[in-house]
């Protein structure tokens, strides 16, 4: 058991990194077509559909439920903004700037948490922050005269992501994954409508695009599903380190497809954040042990 459920976790785990890789990939694809609010309405059209398929045929449609639509509404008002914010600065600055800028999503959870969940701040978690904006700095080298609007938006997706992950584990507490994916789903894909056609026009799939579309949307539930499903394999100090993995995967991808730059200053500052986030994981998991061997001795 030891032995094959961290080899499990990492097979999962590839399979969440070739996901996040792919949509990145394929949203640049469709860029020149489609806007970000279509990009998500037909990615949301997309996952709409496979929980619809896969949740009916296991016969799980019965969990879905309504009594807390108005956390559904608030978590996937923040999650829309958070992905087209993504999406948009995919298509703005180098792919390794923004899954860096994105890794910085747990420091502004444990910022977060105390306001939303009322957990404390711990040392390992104030250190964790430090690093995470000390990464930031190295990463977007901010120029405060003239902003980048690229890494803004990928900066304030990292928070819109935090705060959906926040909004999640309290949506957890009674709620299905099931009922969370139909509620995300089909939410996003009414606000995908309505912010792509505020310009009264709403470019339709094209034989080219519709593929990249598809890809995008089945991704976006897959890379959540491995992600989710190596968490319940194997503890995240050796899950989250692995993700991690993504930033030389789409910086490769980055200089081979887009002739991107491998810029050391990201990388420097990646790692910084990396730092941070190991150094609060192995505190953090190092929590339950202590007090099982008080409780059960």
């Amino acid at each position: 058991m030891t032995t094959h459920r961290p080899i499990a976790a990492a097979v999962w785990m590839t399979g969440s990194i070739f996901s996040f890789t792919a949509m990145a990939i394929a949203a640049r694809s469709v860029s020149d077509v489609h806007d970000t609010f279509e990009i998500m309405m037909w990615r949301s059209v997309v996952g709409f559909c496979l929980v619809l398929a896969v949740a009916g045929t296991l016969g799980r449609l019965i969990e879905i439920r309504r009594e807390r639509l108005g956390q559904h509404l608030l978590r996937n008002v923040v999650h829309f903004t958070g992905q087209n914010l993504w999406f948009w600065a995919l298509t703005m600055i180098p792919l390794a700037q923004v899954f860096a800028l994105e890794f910085t999503s747990p420091i502004w959870v444990i910022l977060l948490s105390p306001l939303v969940l009322g957990e404390k701040l711990t040392r390992a978690r104030l250190f964790a922050a430090g690093m995470g904006f000390i990464g930031i700095l190295l990463v977007a080298r901010p120029d405060f005269s003239n902003l980048d609007p690229g890494v803004l938006a990928a900066a304030a997706s990292a928070l819109c992501f935090a705060a959906t992950s926040l909004l999640t584990k309290k949506l957890t507490r009674g709620e299905s994954i099931v009922s969370i994916l139909f509620w995300l789903t089909l939410m996003q894909g009414v606000f995908g409508l309505v912010t792509a056609g505020i310009d009264g026009v709403i470019h339709l799939p094209t034989g080219q695009t519709l593929p990249w579309l598809i890809l995008i949307g089945f991704c976006g539930v897959l890379a959540h599903l491995c992600l989710t499903t190596a968490l319940s394999l194997a503890p995240a100090s050796y899950v989250v380190p692995i993700d991690f993995a993504r930033l030389p995967v789409i910086a490769a991808v980055g200089m081979l497809f887009y002739a991107e730059p491998l810029d050391p200053y990201v990388l420097l500052g990646a790692a910084v954040i990396f730092l941070g986030n190991w150094a609060n994981i192995r505190a953090e998991t190092r929590k339950p042990a202590t007090v099982s061997k008080v409780t059960n001795p």
